[in-house]
């Protein structure tokens, strides 16, 4: 498919998403280190230090504080509904749509280096084994939901809006590297 850009405002309400496994919180993080926008991860929110999930109330009331704020950067997907007011309430989407042998790839790389490091954006006190097993079991789902329905429902509601869409892991790190220039050129 190619880099899919569509310009449109300034980056300061930014929305992270895509398949497990597609690099979502390294972008994030790195997007965060060069724009200065805080970055918000959307498993450390909805996980507590020792792994167990948030009850749903506290999380929305996180999740509403956060889209009130004046920039961000979330990452991740979470429930239907938090995620479709993140894409109405966003300025810039980013939808990493890697192949899924390349999320699962990553996914079994997240694993094996995670038995040493924590992983990007992983929640505290989180098993690393469980969660992968969990992104594998997520993976097998996710053509129902990441395809090319949603890509077109995606364009069409989102006219006023910066949308990108990252196709491979070359496409990941050229969008890194114009973010750079970009900032650079801005002499930010």
């Amino acid at each position: 498919m190619g880099l899919f850009l569509v310009f449109g405002g300034s980056m300061k309400k930014i929305a992270v998403f895509g398949k497990p496994g597609s690099g979502k919180s390294t972008l994030s993080k790195d997007l965060a280190s060069m724009t200065g926008i805080p970055l918000y991860q959307l498993d450390s929110i909805l996980y507590e230090k020792n792994g167990e999930q948030v009850d749903l109330k506290t999380y929305h009331s996180k999740h509403e504080v956060m889209l009130s704020s004046d920039s961000w950067i979330i990452d991740g997907f979470d429930l239907i509904e938090p995620f479709n007011k993140r894409l109405k309430a966003a300025d810039t989407l980013i939808y990493i749509d890697l192949p899924y042998f390349v999320s699962y790839y990553l996914v079994t790389k997240r694993l094996l280096k995670g038995l040493i490091i924590k992983p990007e954006g992983w929640p505290d006190g989180s098993s690393i084994l469980k969660g992968s097993l969990q992104s594998y079991k997520t993976l097998k789902l996710c053509p129902k939901f990441w395809n090319d329905g949603f890509l077109q429902k995606l364009k069409a509601a989102s006219t006023d809006k910066s949308i990108y869409v990252i196709s491979s892991i070359s496409e990941l790190d050229e969008f890194v590297l114009k973010m750079r220039n970009i900032k650079h050129i801005q002499g930010t």
